[in-house]
């Protein structure tokens, strides 16, 4: 019996600080997963998350070279939208705004990346638990999705300073860089500048994730996350081309 015990107790994977689980998801996702499956506590990931969201984008959004770079994004987009460039009192009031941009991206983070992070993990719930019949809880699966934003969140940490640099909103990181020979307001280029490595990289995590709490495969889960994330790109590209267009 005492060995019976023993067996099921090593069988259990030890809980990890919230340092550890943080490196291990970009480490060695599979055993960190499975220690976040056995000890979902998701509280400590999330905020680490947000946090880290948080400060790049204020701190970028803090320097000159941020508010031109938001500037001009916010400019190309309202004239692609409008179809015709934008008129001075426009364009003035977009500037009067520029000095609470880091503060409204902050609080922007702070609510939308919780919620998205919910929504996944509620989707993700749903499906294995309606459908593929799992036995993992939403409080295993949410501790998942909220570690995978660390993939996310080290994103920001990598790309931050290449904006600066570039002195741009625009990813830096999109598979648009591997085709700098088309146009930009092409469809295939806004395809391939909606697709990013990072996401890419998110997708494989979170399905490492799944698997292993609901003891599925990480292949068919991957393609199926990546497969979503492509189409949801497509579609922005044909919205953002029809647009222009009209």
């Amino acid at each position: 019996m005492t060995d019976t015990v023993a067996a099921q107790s090593s069988a259990i994977p030890a809980p990890k600080s919230l340092p550890a689980r943080a490196i291990g998801v970009l480490t060695s996702p599979r055993d960190t997963y499975a220690s976040i499956a056995a000890h979902p506590r998701w509280l400590g990931a999330l905020a680490l998350v947000v946090v880290l969201f948080m400060a790049c984008v204020s701190a970028f959004l803090s320097t000159d070279v941020g508010k031109d770079a938001l500037l001009d994004q916010q400019t190309r987009q309202a004239e692609s939208f409008r179809g015709r460039p934008l008129s001075d009192e426009e364009y003035a009031r977009l500037q009067k705004v520029l000095p609470y941009s880091p503060y409204v991206s902050a609080a922007a983070q702070l609510v939308t990346l919780p919620l998205a992070a919910s929504v996944v993990a509620g989707i993700a719930f749903a499906v294995f638990t309606a459908l593929l019949g799992g036995d993992g809880t939403f409080k295993q699966t949410f501790a998942v999705v909220a570690h995978s934003g660390m993939v996310l969140a080290l994103a920001q940490l990598f790309t931050m300073p290449l904006n600066y640099a570039r002195e741009t909103m625009s990813s830096a990181t999109n598979l648009g860089v591997f085709a700098p020979f088309l146009d930009d307001a092409s469809f295939g280029a806004r395809v391939l500048g909606s697709i990013d490595l990072f996401v890419i990289w998110w997708a494989i995590s979170l399905a490492i994730g799944l698997g292993v709490l609901y003891k599925k495969r990480t292949g068919p889960i991957a393609m199926s996350v990546i497969a979503v994330y492509v189409t949801i790109g497509i579609i922005i590209a044909a919205f953002k081309s029809a647009v222009a267009g009209a």
